[in-house]
């Protein structure tokens, strides 16, 4: 039975019903991992889950810092096969308002300092992208939120299934011309942490979705101006539908769930084996093993 990993903010971790639960600190040749994963039972269904804050316990490291390769090399060696991620965001469409959750299926990449890969160093590995995230795990992701908190009464969480995520480097907000450049493209979300966290497990075969609750307009509306203030203000109102749809979604995967995603680098790595260097095949044998 495979392991689902959660990237997200620890109040997640908190609200799944896990047994057994472990912390298990893991060595990676990327550096350090944001924190201990920590894994556990899900409820008494004998699957694992994984959990990992993305900027660790205490919030440290801003967006562009983040050890994302460290992060996704420890899921990989815990044995996660799919990854349920979180994500605040805002707005660029009217009908997207605060509190809307929104399951994306597209991402445009506008980072500029970030790790994008586990390859190079003597290891090309050329992969297709054009669907970011597991269309499989999409589909799952949004019934699941749909069917747990999604409705039409004045208690239920408007779900959108679908979308363009517009990752930017921050740690800052965007200007005013870049939101309104965003909007004109037909965006719908802009964020901090979506690259390279979809890249990364890509490159892993881990199949990968998240669900992203709004908590802005950004600054493209009329006498809007994002603060930290309403982020997270808006993050916390978000909180339990987002755990209640990622429970669900955890309890309704398949145990045989597959996804194109798991076989990604059959037929991507370009380099005759015998010319990889030693220490990057070592490096690299978790994930590029089988096809080397």
């Amino acid at each position: 039975m495979s392991t689902i990993g959660f990237i997200g903010g620890s109040g997640i971790y908190e609200a799944l019903p896990l047994n057994d639960v472990r912390e298990v600190e893991y060595d990676t040749p990327y550096g350090e991992p944001s924190d201990a994963v920590t894994i556990g039972e899900f409820a008494d269904t004998g699957r694992e889950v994984a959990f990992l804050p993305r900027h660790g316990s205490n919030h440290g490291a801003s967006p562009t810092d983040l050890p994302y390769r460290a992060n996704m090399y420890a899921l990989k060696k815990a044995g996660v096969t799919h990854v349920f991620a979180s994500n605040a965001v805002g707005s660029l469409k009217e009908e997207l308002k605060p509190g809307t959750l929104v399951v994306p299926d597209q991402i445009y990449d506008r980072t500029k300092n970030r790790d994008l890969s586990f390859y190079g160093e003597g290891v090309v590995v050329h992969q297709p992208f054009a669907d970011p995230y597991s269309p499989e795990l999409v589909d799952h992701l949004a019934d699941a939120a749909e069917s747990a908190v999604g409705g039409d009464g004045d208690d239920d969480t408007n779900v959108v299934k679908g979308g363009t995520y517009v990752c930017i480097e921050g740690p800052q907000y965007s200007t005013r011309a870049e939101s309104e450049f965003y909007k004109s493209q037909g965006w719908d979300l802009v964020g901090m942490t979506a690259i390279p966290e979809a890249k990364l497990a890509r490159e892993a075969e881990i199949a990968y979705a998240t669900i992203a609750g709004v908590t802005d307009y950004d600054v493209w509306k009329a006498d809007s101006e994002v603060t930290l203030e309403e982020v997270l203000e808006n993050a916390e109102r978000n909180q339990k539908a987002i755990e209640t749809a990622v429970e669900e979604a955890v309890r309704t995967l398949p145990a045989d769930h597959e996804c194109d995603a798991h076989a990604a680098l059959e037929g991507t790595v370009n380099t005759p084996t015998e010319a990889i260097p030693a220490d990057t095949r070592e490096r690299v044998e978790p994930l590029l093993g089988e096809y080397l």
